[in-house]
């Protein structure tokens, strides 16, 4: 490993297309947190982030002597971090249900972003791309109980659903139909947020312009 040189404020070596480092930029942005965000090109990482993360990889957040390379990871420590707004529960059986509810956002409709994204044509990604279209709007009943999503609070869920919501459009999915008006709604409110618009990357505010 090479000499790691030592840095006095925040750093986060972010994908600027990546919806992973778009969770972590909400979070950073909705704490007001004074951070150096380095747009970084997957294809062409730099030399320095090899030597600060093992799997050279993003998004990487480095606060003084600690790295971390996990988005979920990251977020958790930022809001033990910085308290204020809290965007997770104070009490252990909502801050469980926050959790498995980021699990399956992993499990349901993360992995099939990811493959439209991977293979924007073909057969594969036809199919990833009409199964998340129709869990999103067998979904959408359920952004309609509350401001936020299952919350009276905007919490960490809604940082990891808003970029996949933000990025329908270039995956190639419209919600026009009737069902979804509760989740177009739901993304009128998240999208107007300071926060989020603060944590949108140049190529990110083009997905939409």
């Amino acid at each position: 490993m090479g000499v790691v040189t030592k840095r006095s404020s925040m750093t986060f070596f972010s994908d600027p297309a990546s919806h992973y480092s778009h969770r972590v930029r909400i979070v950073l942005a909705e704490k007001g947190v004074t951070v150096d965000i380095v747009d970084v090109d997957p294809d062409n990482p730099p030399t320095e982030l090899a030597d600060l993360n093992p799997y050279n990889a993003l998004p990487t957040l480095v606060d003084r002597d600690l790295v971390l390379y996990e988005p979920n990871i990251m977020m958790e420590y930022l809001d033990e971090r910085f308290p204020h707004p809290p965007l997770l529960p104070v009490y252990p059986v909502a801050r469980a249900n926050s959790r498995l509810m980021i699990h399956r956002i992993q499990k349901d409709w993360c992995v099939l972003v990811d493959q439209i994204l991977a293979q924007p044509g073909g057969k594969a990604s036809d199919a990833a791309r009409k199964e998340l279209k129709e869990s999103l709007l067998a979904t959408a009943p359920l952004f309609a109980e509350m401001p936020f999503f299952l919350s009276e609070e905007f919490t960490i869920v809604d940082c990891c659903i808003a970029p996949i919501l933000w990025r329908l459009p270039a995956l190639g999915i419209e919600l026009n139909e009737k069902q979804a008006k509760p989740l177009q709604k739901y993304m009128e409110s998240i999208f107007a947020r300071e926060g989020f618009k603060a944590s949108l990357s140049d190529l990110e505010e083009d997905i939409r312009s």
